[in-house]
């Protein structure tokens, strides 16, 4: 037995990304801005930050518009590279 096929996105759609890093006054903005390099035209109400119940972590919940996989995959491999994000889902 193999294993399930993934469910298919189509795009565009809207699509939810949550991105964990350390916590620091600038860390919600740095991810709004390479965000919107890869998906412009965000609203602030389509952005949420979460902090750890001891403060140590910020996680930022954005709602895009997704044109397809390219542009996700460019988005989640800028936001890794930065050093400053832990986890992107």
């Amino acid at each position: 037995m193999g294993e399930p096929n993934a469910p298919k996105i189509e795009f565009p759609c809207e699509y939810v990304i949550k991105v964990i890093g350390d916590s620091a006054p600038d860390f919600r903005d740095f991810v709004v801005t390479v965000v919107e390099t890869h998906a412009p035209g965000l609203r602030e109400t389509d952005i949420s930050v979460t902090e750890s119940s001891r403060g140590r972590f910020s996680s930022v919940q954005l709602r895009i518009v997704a044109t397809g996989e390219a542009q996700l995959k460019a988005l989640f491999a800028e936001l890794k590279a930065s050093g400053r994000v832990r986890m992107v889902l």
